[in-house]
């Protein structure tokens, strides 16, 4: 998974974050949810990558050093938090998002 976005966090100027949805909070739920969603895709990425490396036994005796396994880790760890992901590709409008029929008369104040 390629990303341009920062690996730290900088502080962010709210109004960037409701041009599209008009409310901040929900704007930030928009980013909580594409956060969770890269994470999970990111762990189950790990995970199936780390599965070859899995040895059957825990005995701490047998428990070896492998470099590979180690690398691949390592590239996890130096990759963007997810939420930072999220937040770039929201301000960037990388981000798909719709409310339900049903809730969008109570979620939005209407328009004077």
């Amino acid at each position: 998974m390629s990303t341009n976005a920062s690996r730290t966090a900088d502080t962010l100027d709210l109004r960037k974050l409701d041009p599209e949805t008009e409310n901040v909070y929900m704007s930030v739920v928009i980013i909580s949810k594409r956060a969770n969603q890269i994470a999970e895709k990111q762990k189950e990425e790990l995970k199936n990558r780390l599965e070859p490396f899995v040895n059957d036994t825990d005995n701490l005796e047998e428990i070896q050093e492998n470099r590979e396994q180690i690398e691949i880790s390592l590239m996890y760890e130096k990759m963007p938090k997810p939420t930072l992901q999220a937040t770039q590709e929201f301000t960037e409008g990388k981000t798909y998002w719709r409310l339900p029929e049903a809730s969008v008369a109570n979620a939005l104040p209407e328009k004077p």
